[in-house]
């Protein structure tokens, strides 16, 4: 058992910094039931960092002592690692974009996956599914755009999206517009306005 232990510590050490760890992902090295109590003690140990229900990570050790990574990391990684659109949420978008100086007090990340929560030492995150809609352009400056129309609502569309006009170069919001047929009626009425005023 120590073995696989070793095994599993020299495998998850060679991991970037905040790449989630299942059982699923060490059984070449054991059995199930093995490779989760080894993941167990690990973490009891405190060499592993348990994020979730059977999902492990690696702390960061450096000359101050050991943390956990970024929650930035963790979803980066977690998001390569399982192929999921992960993105912030539309209340962190708005932030983002000078809508609102409001701090989301909690971290809350929209998901093609399955709603869930990890959590990083004290830190905990939320994963929200959502619609496909809302996680347009996840990784480009036009999804803030999307996700903070998301946040704002039929009410505030437009009110918004004229703030957002004086914040964003216009190409990016060209570039939501001209993908009006994946959102709804709301959302692509205020956009295709825009495309006809600029």
């Amino acid at each position: 058992m120590e073995r696989l232990t070793e095994a599993i510590l020299e495998r998850t050490s060679a991991l970037p910094e905040g790449a989630p760890v299942s059982a699923k992902m060490l059984l070449h090295l054991g059995t199930r039931p093995a490779v989760d109590q080894s993941l167990s003690r690990l973490a009891r140990r405190g060499k592993l960092l348990r994020a979730g229900r059977g999902m492990y990570i690696s702390p960061v050790t450096s000359r101050f002592g050991t943390h956990a990574p970024s929650a930035h990391r963790l979803i980066a990684e977690l998001s390569a690692q399982r192929g999921e659109d992960i993105v912030p949420s539309g209340a962190a978008s708005a932030n983002a974009l000078g809508l609102t100086t409001q701090v989301p007090t909690q971290m809350i990340y929209w998901t093609s996956g399955r709603s869930r929560k990890l959590n990083l030492g004290k830190l905990a995150i939320e994963l929200v599914h959502v619609p496909s809609w809302q996680l347009a352009f996840a990784k480009e400056r036009a999804g803030e755009i999307v996700r903070a129309l998301a946040w704002a609502g039929p009410e505030r569309v437009h009110a918004v999206l004229k703030e957002i006009e004086g914040k964003v170069p216009r190409t990016e919001i060209r570039k939501v517009a001209q993908q009006v047929s994946r959102f709804p009626s709301w959302m692509a009425s205020a956009l295709s306005r825009s495309a006809v005023d600029a």
